[in-house]
Order: structure tokens, then sequence, then C-alpha cells
């Protein structure tokens, strides 16, 4: 797909298909008046009668407007003009995307970019409507002998804004939302595979390729290195399987010696839940276990293709976790890289296990923060459902950082208490803790454990579990929390630039 900014009149743009926006009070945007005044009240006659109702989604295509130069107008309806806000916008956008590819257009010039949602400037309208536009675009037909057949693809889609002055802002958010796009598919493909295709050894070799083409640096460490490092909690989730887990370090270097943001995404490409055996029930969508890697991949590539001034390090641990003769027991008691005794009273809590190895490893890239990203606790579904990802963390500037990128890039993140009486939960007669403390709470004391693990720098936690991947009809990967990591990284980039501003002068 490419994209394209465009400035002027929406009756006059030769396009395939001209996009403007409907009110449910029959209220036209904008553009659509700029339409409906060349068309000679055209389209106020549609609404009135009723055939557009302006509901959020709702969309009318039309061939051959009167004084229109486009040859169809699509209209898209707003919902509420006193409800409209970020929600509304993407719907609007996703829907009018959605419509086009059925429309036979091969060109589009979209006006609903020009909108005001609320106190939003036109940077995130262009940006948000490149991430809802390659959202409804998205297909994972790779494994599939017959490809979806589409009448005629649509091929460019052009964002228009109200003023010229407007141009180099929206192009400059078109570049950055064509970057985390890019990631989120990156992170969708790699979640959507099956895990006999996506193992931790395909992990490894697409980070290479990721490496490769975008000049990052890739270490990949085997199980001879890890026994060597003493990453015997990893270790011990990768005994059931006859895969062979990988370690996998990458690292994008943009901020000259400024200390690097380090993140580490859990990489398990199938989670049986080992001894401690899952139920059978949906266990297929346990392929989703990696989506924490995904996303440290997807959003390397993100950073990469934006060249942001910054110092990034993605890490990921990556195992199967199987059920099998070797494998790890409840009850059994490890010895972590840090040091400190794990009691693995439950093999399916397995995240965690393979996490604080690499909090442990990271502390030598003397990080100027870390997070971690992972599919940890059905908890965490509970708790938040599939709206709100679980954030967790030791530092509060660095909690109100990352739920500021998320607001603003609509990946929304919800911070849970990290206090240390849900530690007592923890305690074991055995080792010098448990990996599970129980049912209370569950996905704060999981992130307690993890906690123990970060002691020596500013850490954040986000348990992905409800909003890496949907069920159902629409199952698949999400590319969560892409967008969040890319604009906390987009944010730091920007204060960079300007403390470095200052010091020039």
């Amino acid at each position: 797909m490419e994209f394209e900014i465009i400035c002027g009149s929406p009756a006059k743009q030769p396009a395939g298909c001209v996009v403007a926006g409907v009110f449910e009070e029959g209220k036209l945007s904008a553009a659509a008046e700029l339409l409906d005044s060349a068309a000679k009240k055209f389209l106020t006659g549609i609404v009135r009668r009723g055939d557009m109702n302006g509901k959020a989604g709702a969309s009318l295509l039309l061939h051959e407007v009167p004084g229109i130069a486009a040859e169809r107008v699509l209209l898209v309806g707003l919902g509420k003009q006193r409800e409209f806000g970020a929600k509304e916008y993407r719907t609007a956008v996703g829907a009018a995307v959605r419509r086009l590819g059925d429309a036979g257009a091969k060109d589009a010039a979209l006006y609903l970019t020009e909108l005001s949602v609320g106190k939003r400037d036109v940077a995130w309208n262009v940006r948000q409507a490149t991430l809802a536009a390659q959202d409804a675009l998205y297909r994972f037909d790779k494994l599939k002998s017959k490809k979806e057949e589409q009448r005629r693809r649509l091929a460019k889609l052009c964002f228009a804004v109200a003023r010229r002055t407007d141009k180099a802002t929206a192009e400059a958010a078109l570049a950055e939302g064509v970057a985390i796009a890019a990631g989120m598919e990156l992170a969708r493909d790699l979640g959507n595979l099956p895990g006999n295709i996506c193992t931790p050894s395909y992990l490894a070799d697409q980070a290479r390729q990721l490496g490769k083409a975008h000049r990052l640096g890739v270490d990949v460490l085997d199980r001879a290195d890890m026994e060597k490092l003493g990453m015997n909690t990893l270790l011990s989730v990768a005994r059931g399987s006859h895969e062979p887990p990988k370690f996998i370090v990458l690292r994008y270097n943009g901020g000259g010696s400024a200390k690097p943001v380090v993140l580490v995404g859990k990489g398990i490409t199938f989670d049986s839940g080992g001894i401690s055996l899952k139920p059978g029930l949906e266990m297929d969508e346990m392929k989703y276990d990696m989506s924490g890697a995904g996303s440290v991949l997807g959003t390397l590539k993100a950073a990469a293709l934006m060249k942001l001034p910054l110092n990034v390090v993605g890490v990921i641990p990556s195992t199967e976790n199987m059920p099998g003769g070797s494998a790890t027991k409840p009850g059994d008691v490890v010895t972590s890289m840090s040091g400190q005794t794990v009691e693995i009273l439950n093999t399916d809590a397995e995240g965690r296990l393979i996490l604080c190895d690499a909090l442990t490893y990271v502390q030598r890239f003397e990080p100027d923060c870390v997070v971690d990203i992972a599919t940890l606790t059905g908890a965490c579904v509970i708790a938040l459902g599939h709206v709100a990802t679980g954030l967790l963390a030791n530092d509060d500037e660095l909690a109100l950082e990352l739920l500021a990128a998320g607001d603003d890039a609509q990946d929304r993140a919800w911070r849970l208490p990290l206090w240390d009486d849900y530690r007592e939960q923890l305690k074991s007669n055995f080792a010098d803790m448990a990996n599970i403390g129980g049912r209370p709470a569950g996905t704060i004391t999981a992130a307690c454990f993890l906690s123990r693990f970060a002691e020596a720098y500013r850490w954040g936690h986000l348990d992905i579990a409800g909003t890496a991947w949907r069920s159902g009809q629409e199952k698949g990967a999400t590319g969560r929390p892409v967008p969040l990591l890319s604009h906390f990284l987009i944010a730091r980039a920007r204060r960079a630039s300007k403390a470095a501003g200052r010091k020039r002068k």
C-alpha cells in the first residue's frame, strides 16, 4: 500500500474514490459539506432520505456523483458528534478502508484525517489513520493453498490535511505510522504462525534477517552458552522439549554513547503447560505465547525504520514448554542466573522462569530502563479483559511514560500495584521463593516474582495475555503492544533531541 499526504478541495480530487464523514445527527463533516455544495445538495438529499444514518462504521458508496471529480464518493458514519473521539475515529477509518477494499477503486482520498478528534493534532490523526488502515488491510493467508481473491486491490491511499502548512508535519507522522505498522505486521505474522514453524530456532533466524536488513547487531546464545551463564531457570523450562532453546539479543545503535532502553520479550513458541498440563480446549492458542518476543522484534524494526536517535537492546529468551521424561517436575528447585533459588510449584508458570534469567542478563548493558513484555498470566485477562494491557513497575516515572505512550497510541495499559505485601505469597519452605503465589492477585504476584530480579535498574512489566491476540471468529495476533512501545521510544527520542539541542545552544 502506498500512502500520500494531500491538500485541496475533495470535490476536485481526481481519485478512484473520495471519502468523507457523516455524523449520526445527519450533520455532514466539513469535507462532506464541500462535496455536497459541489453536487448541489445531492448528499443532503441522501442523508435526509435515511440512506446514510451516520452510525459509527456505517458506509455508503456512491458512483458518479454530479459535480465531483472522483469516480466514487464513500460516506462513512462517525457516530454521534458529541461522542466522537479516538475510538470512533479509528472505527471510521477502518470501516472506510475495508469498504474501499471491496469497492474496486485503485486509489482513494481520505478526508477523515481533517476531522477534529478532541485535542489531538494533525500528526496524531495521520499516524492513527495509517495504523487503522493497515490493520483493516492485514491478511494472514501465507499458509493457505488458495489466497483470498480481491476484486481490485486498493493500491494508494491519500490522507488529506486542511492546511498546506500542515503537510510537513503530516508527512513525518505518516512515516512514523508506516514504520509502526510494519513492526506490527511482523509481530502479527510471527504470532499467527503455528508452533511447528515458529520455533525458537525460527525466531533466531528472523532476528538475524532483521539484523541484516536494518544493520542491527544480533547474537544468538545456544544451550551450552546458557549453561555457562547459569541460566538454569530458563533451561528448566526447555528440558521437556526436543526443540533447542535460544537466547536472542538484538542491538539498535542510534543514540551514540547514551544508555540503552532494553526490551525483553517472552518467547515461549508453544506452551503446553509442561507437566502441569493445560486443558486441551483452545490449547492451539498457546502458539501466541511468544507474542512478547514478536513485539520486541516488531518494535526494533519500527525503531530502525524511523531511525530513532536512541540505543535499544532487544532480548528474547525462547523455548517450548513441553511434557516429557526429562521435563521439570512440580516441586523441583533450580538456581537462577542471579543465584536466587526457585521452587517450581507449577510448570505452567514458566514465562517468569525464562524472563528472570533474562532480567539478570540485561544488567550488563547498564540500561537506562528495562521493559519486559509477556503473555504472562490468565489472571490479567480476568482483571482487565481484552482491552487494556497490565502494567506494573518499580519506578513511577517510567510507569507514567508507558501509560502516556499507550494513551497516545490507543494501545492502552492500566497500572496495578507492586507492593511488597504481595511478596508474602511467594514464600517457599525449600527455596528463596516459589514460582507461584496462589490464585489471589495472580498478575501482581507474577510481577513481584520478576521484580526480585530487576532491582538493579528501572523496570516496567507489560502483561499482554489479554491483548496479544483475539479468539473466536476473528482469531489472530493483534500486534500489540508494538504501538505502545513505539510511541514510548518516539517520545524518548524527542526528549533526547531537545536535550541535545539545548546543549548545543
